[in-house]
């Protein structure tokens, strides 16, 4: 919900409140909340319950420099690493990567994204690099779903992202590599973009 922005950024929610929102109960809620809070999606307010942070561009680059290391180091020893089993797997996201982007279904796209991603960091076999870069992905999906319908290169993406996860499937080291540098420099050239209109509206 705070991905796909039916929780608005800047709003403002107690605990109570989003348990109401999705039907569960406040435990869950609770921990959930430390969780997005870790990802760096929400904001608690002693006293004042939580806020759904703002989408903040000039953060979002900042936040590009290291997911660059980190997917490539990712991606590499995920295409050293992968298991047999998970190789099925990735090849199978990957298609559904790109044709949701060929279709231009978003909500599909960033959920076969976030599967793929999932699949690579485990493949990669170091939960520090996979705990590092678990926030950068939550940031980069709610900050592609806000800005999807600016950018309009759904199709295009979903062709960096695929090539990325055949690469490791196929355990090509150098191919691997080779993707998810592109994929990584389509990433920063868009959000620069967002950002350059951002600052030339005031927003």
């Amino acid at each position: 919900m705070i991905v796909t922005l039916q929780l608005p950024p800047g709003s403002h929610w107690s605990e109570e409140g989003l348990a109401e929102e999705i039907g569960i109960g406040r435990t869950p809620v609770r921990e959930a909340v430390k969780r997005l809070q870790a990802d760096r999606l929400v904001t608690i307010l002693p006293r004042h319950g939580l806020m759904i942070t703002e989408i903040n561009v000039h953060e979002q680059l900042l936040a590009i420099e290291l997911r660059r290391e980190l997917e490539i180091f990712i991606s590499i020893r995920a295409a050293r690493r992968i298991l047999a089993s998970d190789r099925e797997r990735l090849l199978a996201a990957a298609d559904e990567i790109e044709g949701a982007g060929k279709h231009g279904n978003l909500e599909k796209y960033l959920r076969e994204v976030f599967k793929a991603n999932g699949l690579i960091a485990a493949a990669a076999g170091n939960p520090f690099a996979t705990r590092s870069i678990s926030p950068l992905h939550a940031m980069s999906r709610r900050f592609y779903y806000r800005y999807e319908s600016d950018l309009q290169n759904l199709g295009a993406m979903g062709v960096l992202h695929a090539a990325r996860a055949r690469a490791v499937s196929r355990q090509d080291e150098q191919g691997a590599l080779v993707a998810v540098t592109a994929l990584m420099e389509q990433i920063e050239n868009y959000t620069r973009q967002i950002f350059e209109i951002s600052v030339g509206s005031g927003r």
